[in-house]
C-alpha cells in the first residue's frame, strides 16, 4: 500500500539575484513495509528530497501526500504534530543528548511525541524497544560510554519507541565501520519489516544497497532511475 506520494516537487533556492533550482518537478511514491534508498552524487538533490518530504522543510512547488493529506499545504503547527507523532529520524551521527541514559533518552521522545502510554506502561515499551534493538542491557548506561554503534543502535531505538509510520534515515551508517554498517542496516530492515515501517534512506555506501527494496538514482534534481 502506498503510504507516502511525491508529486511534481520542486525546490529553487535564492541566492541574492541568483536562482538556482535543486528539485525539478521530483516523483517518488512509498510503501509500507518497504525500504526505498535514493542514491547519486553530492549535489543531485537526494538529502533536500527527504527533509522535504520529512516535513524539515517546504518545497518551492508540488504536493507531498501522506495519509491522504496535502502537507504542503498544512501550517507549520500541523506539520510539527505530524513531524512528532508519526515519523522518526536516524542522522549519520546519533546526536544523543550527552546528560541523558539510554532509557531516559526514549523516554524523552515519548514526551516529545505526545505519547498517552502511562508510565508504567511505557517503562514497558521501553524494555521491549532496547530488546529488539539489543541494547537492554545498556538502558542505563550514558552516551559518553556507547560504542559508535551501540550509539546508532540507540538512536533507532528514539526513533521508533513511538511507533512511526515513517523512518527517515539521512546517511545512518556514514559514520561506522564496515561490520557496525551492517549491524545497523539489517536492524533497520528487520523493524522496517516487523514494525511495517515505511523506510526512506538516503546513502552514498553502494554495500547499503543491498538491503533496500527499491533504488532510486537521482542526478540534478531528477530522478534518472527507479529499481
Amino acid at each position: 500500500m502506498e503510504l507516502f506520494m511525491i508529486e511534481e516537487v520542486r525546490k529553487t533556492f535564492t541566492n541574492g539575484e541568483v536562482k538556482e533550482e535543486i528539485l525539478k518537478g521530483t516523483n517518488l511514491s512509498l510503501r509500507e513495509g518497504e525500504i526505498t534508498a535514493l542514491v547519486g552524487a553530492s549535489g543531485s538533490g537526494k538529502s533536500t528530497l527527504l527533509t522535504i518530504a520529512a516535513g524539515l522543510q517546504p518545497a518551492s512547488d508540488g504536493r507531498v501526500i501522506f495519509e491522504g493529506e496535502n502537507m504542503a499545504t498544512m501550517g507549520p503547527e500541523q506539520v510539527r504534530k505530524i513531524r512528532a507523532s508519526k515519523f522518526g529520524f536516524v542522522f549519520q551521527f546519533a546526536h544523543l543528548v550527552p546528560f541523558l541514559s539510554v532509557e531516559e533518552q526514549l523516554k524523552l521522545m515519548l514526551n516529545v511525541s505526545e505519547s498517552k502510554l502511562k508510565k508504567y506502561d511505557q517503562k514497558k515499551e521501553i524494555d521491549k524497544i532496547l530488546k529488539l534493538v539489543g541494547m537492554e542491557h545498556r538502558k542505563n548506561a550514558y552516551p559518553s560510554s556507547l560504542s559508535g554503534g551501540e550509539k546508532q543502535r540507540v538512536a533507532i531505538a528514539r526513533a521508533i519507541i513511538h511507533k512511526p509510520k515513517v523512518l527517515f534515515a539521512d546517511e545512518p551508517t556514514a559514520s561506522l565501520d564496515s561490520k557496525r554498517s551492517k549491524d545497523v542496516m539489517s536492524l533497520i530492515r528487520d523493524l522496517t519489516k516487523t514494525l511495517n515501517i515505511t523506510t526512506l534512506m538516503v546513502t552514498h555506501d553502494e554495500e547499503m544497497l543491498s538491503y533496500a527494496d527499491h533504488i532510486i538514482k537521482m542526478s540534478d534534481g531528477l530522478v534518472l532511475q527507479r529499481d
